[in-house]
């Protein structure tokens, strides 16, 4: 990297300031100055001359050229924190500083010095932007760890900087060094100093670009560092969420299963963009006991958010591990409705719930119905309904001693069973139009029942015109359940596997 500069430096000239126990401030002049060329580890290209537009004519009277007189920012005011082990032992660094300053752009630039790593660190204050290192500085004169290090043989010549980096990881840092100590400099970079200075090479005008090109250049590395940070985590919560999402088990049961989720775009709040979860409020998951039963469930837990994600999880592990246990129906629900009481954050959390347990010989069904949408079968041939719901009972955890009656349904020799939560009919029909609701929903499958989909296609055309007619995304999560049943020969003990 080729090194700017062309004098050494050293503290403010005449030495330092006695009554600040050697570390001065110097405040450089406000005063314009030149624009000037990036330091020259950028090598940015020098700005063409802008030339003024003349003013051009129409008819209709003098038409005005683009704008070419845009006020310029006046530049921030930095603060340099001076590392060197002789202050004072050449032209003054602040005096370099301020005759450079006195250009058009009002450039501000403070100084601070300090003669070792230990007065550095008190001097280190939050309004420091940069600090320029010396590296023959050690740490406190007498201490001893620094004395052992200096009489090593072969000592870290960079031990200093790297004190220096573990000491101010948020702040930018340029090196010092004899001109004949180019790999040492190159070097200084590789550990993780913004750019390095020649002493011999040094003057006012090249040290005050490097030290603001040193202080963009750690304000982008840390950007960068933040952003990297963030796609880290946002990839290990898609992992976590994605692992999190149920593997129905039913092999073995002759069923056919599909299911389609999607989680709600939430409302943007002031100054935000709204951005998608992996993993929402709504659960569901499906099983097949051992007796032959298929067992299938769907619910929705109120709000969104990652609690109420977590919430949804917990009621469906712990619905697996219910339904595996041989809890049904009414007890299954009020054991639900306890875990709920527990773990959710408040006590108006609630959650909605609607089971399913289908006969080993996959003709009937029992429905539990808790404060939930009623499910949807269709028969070949037929058009879709809704399963009955009249006597369905309250959500989970809103009353403490509720009770869930079971409705018996034929479901016959061959069907469909589609079960969803509320997100799917909530959605708008048009601007200015009320909700799709059950009864578009039933329309809805059936055009597309009538166009042969069926399985995941049937899943995924419905969210989509769903969609389609609310006028874009779904503000609520949208989970759906396909459990179907094809024509042909199955009774007990000729379940398809």
């Amino acid at each position: 990297m080729p090194a700017p500069g062309r004098s050494p430096a050293s503290g403010p000239s005449g030495g330092p300031d006695p009554s600040a126990a050697g570390a001065g401030v110097t405040d450089a002049q406000a005063a314009p100055r030149r624009r000037l060329p990036q330091p020259s580890a950028v090598h940015a290209p020098s700005p063409l001359p802008h030339t003024p537009l003349p003013a051009q004519r129409s008819a209709h009277g003098p038409v005005p050229g683009p704008p070419h007189t845009r006020p310029r920012p006046v530049p921030e005011a930095l603060t340099l924190l001076l590392i060197e082990a002789e202050p004072g032992s050449g032209p003054g660094v602040a005096r370099m500083l301020e005759q450079a300053g006195a250009g058009r752009h009002g450039e501000r630039i403070r100084v601070r010095t300090a003669r070792n790593l230990t007065e550095a660190e008190r001097l280190l204050s939050p309004d420091v932007h940069c600090i320029l290192l010396d590296l023959g500085v050690t740490g406190e004169p007498g201490d001893a760890q620094a004395q052992d290090a200096a009489d090593a043989e072969e000592g870290d010549e960079l031990e200093a900087l790297r004190e220096v980096l573990a000491m101010a990881p948020l702040h930018a840092v340029l090196t010092l060094t004899d001109e004949d100590d180019v790999e040492l400099a190159a070097e200084a970079v590789r550990v993780g100093a913004q750019d390095y200075l020649f002493r011999g090479e040094l003057d006012g005008r090249v040290l005050g670009r490097a030290i603001r090109y040193a202080v963009e250049r750690k304000r982008a590395d840390l950007a960068q560092s933040r952003l990297t940070a963030s796609r880290l985590r946002a990839q290990e919560n898609a992992r976590l969420e994605r692992g999190l999402l149920p593997t129905p088990l039913l092999a073995g049961s002759g069923l056919g299963f599909a299911a389609c989720y999607r989680p709600g775009l939430p409302l943007p709040s002031a100054g935000t963009t709204p951005t998608r979860a992996l993993l929402g409020g709504d659960f569901y998951d499906a099983v097949c006991t051992p007796d032959g039963a298929v067992h299938a469930m769907i619910g929705d837990v109120c709000g969104h958010g990652p609690d109420e994600a977590a919430l949804g999880v917990e009621l469906r592990i712990a619905w697996r591990a219910l339904t595996f246990a041989g809890l049904v129906g009414d007890e299954l629900l009020a054991t639900l409705q306890q875990v709920l009481e527990n773990e959710r954050a408040d006590d108006e959390i609630f959650a909605t719930m609607c089971t399913v347990d289908i006969s080993p010989d996959a003709r009937r069904a029992g429905l539990y119905l808790a404060g939930h949408p009623a499910p949807l079968v269709a028969v070949p041939g037929g058009r879709p309904r809704l399963m009955p719901q009249e006597l369905g009972g309250p959500a989970l955890g809103l009353l403490p001693r509720a009770r869930w009656p079971r409705q018996q349904v034929e479901l016959g020799g061959a069907w469909s069973l589609m079960l969803y939560t509320d997100g799917l009919i909530e959605g708008r029909t048009g601007p200015g139009r009320g909700r799709l609701g059950q009864d578009g929903m039933l329309a809805l499958v059936g055009r597309l029942l009538d166009q042969g989909l069926a399985g995941d296609d049937l899943l995924h055309g419905a969210v989509t015109e769903a969609r389609a007619l609310n006028g874009g995304d779904l503000t609520d999560d949208v989970a759906v359940v396909l459990l179907d049943r094809p024509p042909g020969p199955c009774g007990p003990g000729d379940r398809r596997s």
